[in-house]
């Protein structure tokens, strides 16, 4: 019965170390059997993350080769340089953990590290703090914005305050039956002014319609009291029977 490999180990072989540091400890047994040296290994092999593998064994034996890695045979720590080319030269676990915190601190491989030592001690690369660090700014700036939006809409809100409490006072003073005839009057001889033709049956305006001078009122004037498309539509039919029952 095949049985795996253990994940972690007292020591082990820097292509061993560098498996597992790749997360590619099932397929140790097909890389071991395609390699000739530890030291020299193929540049393409059909293993996922085989790049990342190679490049995770270089490292190690960077740090053997920088005096940073302590090494030597079988789990015995020698630092002989002679051992640096031999298929037994080791490096043991705590070593290897100890480098790594120091050289490669953003690395935690679970062969090192327990799952409670990577969530204890997350590590941010500069490229991740540079990223926080433009969405905070981004996020600062869309505050601010959203501030100024809302001492805007409050003035706005104001303003309407004190424009419906001014309201009820106009109120009180009833315009007169003669005033209002007298404004529909004119609103409606302007109206079939403006829809009208001249005697050569040229168009006065280039509005056709009620309609079309109803929208163009609300798209100039919207938010004015009284110009709203159901109040002019309103005002405007009452002004035009009244102007026609007079000219009858």
């Amino acid at each position: 019965m095949h049985k795996d490999p253990p994940l972690s180990k007292v020591f082990y072989r820097p292509i061993e170390a560098a498996i597992r540091w790749a997360g590619l400890l099932r397929y140790k047994a097909v890389i071991l059997t395609s390699i000739a040296s530890p030291r020299c290994l193929p540049q393409m092999l059909d293993c996922p993350r085989w790049n990342e593998c190679r490049l995770y064994s270089e490292r190690i034996y960077d740090g053997i080769l920088n005096s940073e890695l302590p090494f030597g045979r079988n789990g015995i720590t020698l630092n002989d340089p002679a051992l640096v080319s031999s298929p037994d030269l080791t490096v043991r676990h705590v070593d290897l953990k100890r480098w790594m915190c120091t050289h490669y601190p953003e690395h935690r491989p679970g062969f090192l590290f327990s799952r409670s030592e990577r969530m204890a001690h997350p590590f941010i690369t500069m490229e991740t703090g540079q990223a926080l660090l433009v969405e905070r700014l981004a996020l600062k700036s869309a505050l601010e914005q959203s501030k100024r939006q809302l001492r805007e809409l409050q003035e706005k809100h104001d303003a309407l305050l004190k424009q419906s409490t001014a309201i009820p006072a106009c109120t009180q003073c009833a315009i007169s039956d003669r005033a209002e005839a007298t404004y529909l009057n004119i609103i409606g001889g302007m109206l079939e002014l403006m829809l009208g033709q001249s005697p050569a049956g040229t168009p006065y305006s280039s509005l056709k319609t009620q309609e079309a001078v109803v929208n163009a009122l609300v798209a100039h004037h919207r938010g004015v009291m009284g110009i709203a498309e159901r109040t002019l539509n309103g005002k405007f039919a009452t002004a035009r029977r009244r102007l026609h029952s007079v000219t009858l």
